[in-house]
């Protein structure tokens, strides 16, 4: 492996430019700026102290810089991910305590070593049997869980937090009389603005400046002890310390599932982003086995310096690129940022509101709820429209786990059947051409006497052998007309196994059965080969194999006029 393939940053370092060294550091110094309330907040919706956000975006941001194949792509504590490891530790521990947070950054460790084997043996495709419908459900659903969950900070509410809408609403209702107006008050003063800074003026550090007025309203009115205001209290300064999580065979079996969750939505999460950025940009291309690697590296570095479970997140990354980004030495200086504010000002932090933190989360997630997407499968196709609606009722309902694999499994489940039904087309050919097409799309479709052409779109194998039987031999029992020869159009299977061959097999004894003629058509090379490995090439006949359609059609009149002007020869 080239030290460029595996280590991206060697490939564009040496060619880097000066001029571009002033936009590197507008780019990371605004998300570094931007990172450190998000952390913070995004560590309260984990359940963990607000210290360990800041500690999950130092070294994960410098580690996928070194080793991203994305040049804008912002690793770090992201709403998703946060969810995820509250809703999967909150069962197994008392969030924010020290069994919790070991819990918590075993999780990040274990996840990375998931993802950079999956890396190593290069099976990023598996991400593909994850649909756009369920991962679109399923991040609209946490995003009203993200919401809820947040309530209880903004209204200064003691209540059990919950993965599940159903049991926080009964919880808030019962509470409604507990409601702090104090915290209520800066919660939604602090919404309403980060939402006034943004449509003033989109470049300045929305977050940033409320989270200072909001220590500076709390420092000053002593809210904390008059008004009961929840604060953030002490945060410890310094960088954290090398620390290898504690993890014993019992405990990873329990935290297995929620680290193969976090791989999955980690990394579907990191790429569609870094994709979506990188269609702006020609100059890099976004490798996906290289960033399960360098998100695999980045979770297992910042497992050991006390992080939990980081990703990719889009909206600062959107900043990232923004603020001109042109390398991935936008990140190292955000994370040289962050270490900067670990030695230095993390006292400042003391009087932070914990409803400033909810008030960012609850701002963040607001882009999570994709309505645009419901619409459009509404409008489009109502079989994914179902897979959205599923996972999105089985998230809020069961919790994020239980939605994600419900989704998954409809989702599979609605591919095979769709695979194991495919489309058959009887064809007919286009008056003056020599084109043939569906004769129920192309009323003009004409169909050759004597013939049945039909055309089998997908590969033939073990899912779908019996339907492609099935409908054959009903074709040919149903055709009213005296048929020939039975023409298959192979050119749209690409592929074919063994039980597949066999349905074949057993559709041409029927049709010699029937002392027809079967002829095939436009087979590929791949499929060739097949039919000679099972013996069909041998027993079709080579006078019955044919590139184009035209060419069967046009051999059986040959014949069929020979046969009238010899009378010694067979009339089919």
């Amino acid at each position: 492996m080239k030290r460029g393939s595996f280590l991206p940053i060697a490939s564009w370092l040496p060619a880097y430019r000066r001029k571009y060294l002033i936009a590197d550091l507008q780019a990371g110094l605004t998300v570094g700026v931007m990172l450190i309330p998000q952390g913070m907040a995004y560590a309260l919706l984990a359940g963990m102290p607000p210290i360990y956000g800041l500690y999950a975006s130092l070294l994960p941001l410098f580690l996928y810089a070194l080793f991203g194949s994305s040049m804008h792509l912002s690793v770090g504590p992201t709403a998703l991910v946060s969810l995820l490891v509250f809703t999967g530790l909150a069962p197994l521990a008392e969030a924010g305590s020290p069994a919790y947070v070991s819990m918590a950054i075993a999780v990040g460790l274990m996840a990375g070593f998931v993802q950079v084997l999956l890396g190593l043996f290069r099976l990023g495709f598996l991400v593909n049997f994850l649909s756009h419908p369920v991962l679109s459900g399923f991040t609209s659903a946490a995003a009203f869980i993200i919401g809820f969950s947040q309530l209880k900070h903004l209204l200064g509410l003691s209540i059990t937090t919950s993965g599940r809408i159903h049991e926080l609403l009964p919880q808030f209702w019962a509470s409604r009389g507990d409601i702090s107006w104090t915290t209520l008050l800066v919660g939604l003063g602090s919404i309403a603005l980060m939402v006034g800074l943004r449509r003033w003026r989109r470049s300045l550090p929305a977050a940033l400046l409320t989270v200072l007025l909001g220590i500076g309203v709390a420092w000053v009115g002593h809210l904390d002890a008059r008004a009961g205001l929840a604060i953030v209290g002490e945060v410890p300064r310094g960088l954290p310390p090398l620390d290898w999580p504690r993890l014993d065979m019992e405990s990873a079996g329990r935290l297995l599932p929620l680290a193969l969750t976090i791989t999955l939505i980690s990394f579907i999460e990191s790429l569609a982003i870094a994709k979506a950025i990188q269609r702006r940009h020609g100059h890099y291309a976004i490798r996906p086995n290289q960033e399960l690697l360098a998100l695999g590296i980045s979770k297992i570095g910042g497992a050991l310096f006390s992080a939990f479970p980081t990703t990719g997140s889009f909206t600062r990354s959107a900043v990232n690129e923004q603020a001109g980004a042109k390398t991935t030495l936008s990140s190292i200086v955000a994370a040289l940022l962050l270490g900067a504010t670990l030695l230095f000002f993390t006292p400042l932090f003391y009087f932070l509101p914990k409803a400033v933190l909810a008030a960012i989360i609850m701002m963040a997630v607001v882009s999570l709820v994709d309505v645009g997407e419901m619409r459009y499968l509404w409008r489009t196709d109502r079989r994914d429209f179902l897979t959205f609606a599923v996972t999105f009722g089985a998230t809020l309902l069961l919790g994020i786990q239980l939605g994600i694999l419900v989704g998954v499994v409809l989702s599979l489940a609605l591919m095979i059947y769709r695979q194991s039904k495919p489309n058959i087309a009887v064809l007919g050919r286009l008056p003056g051409t020599t084109y043939y097409r569906n004769i129920s799309r192309f009323e003009q479709a004409e169909q050759h006497d004597e013939l049945l052409i039909v055309r089998f779109d997908a590969p033939l194998y073990f899912g779908n052998a019996a339907f492609f039987k099935e409908r054959l031999l009903r074709l040919l029992d149903r055709e009213t007309r005296h048929l020939g020869m039975l023409v298959l159009d192979a050119s749209a299977m690409p592929d074919m196994d063994s039980t597949g061959a066999k349905a074949m097999s057993d559709v041409l004894n029927y049709v010699q059965e029937r002392r027809l003629r079967f002829a095939l058509s436009g087979a590929t090379g791949p499929v060739r080969d097949l039919l000679k490995r099972h013996g069909l090439m041998e027993a079709i006949g080579r006078d019955n194999q044919f590139l184009y359609i035209q060419d069967a059609v046009a051999d059986y009149r040959q014949e069929a006029s020979d046969s009238r002007h010899d009378p010694t020869q067979t009339n089919i």
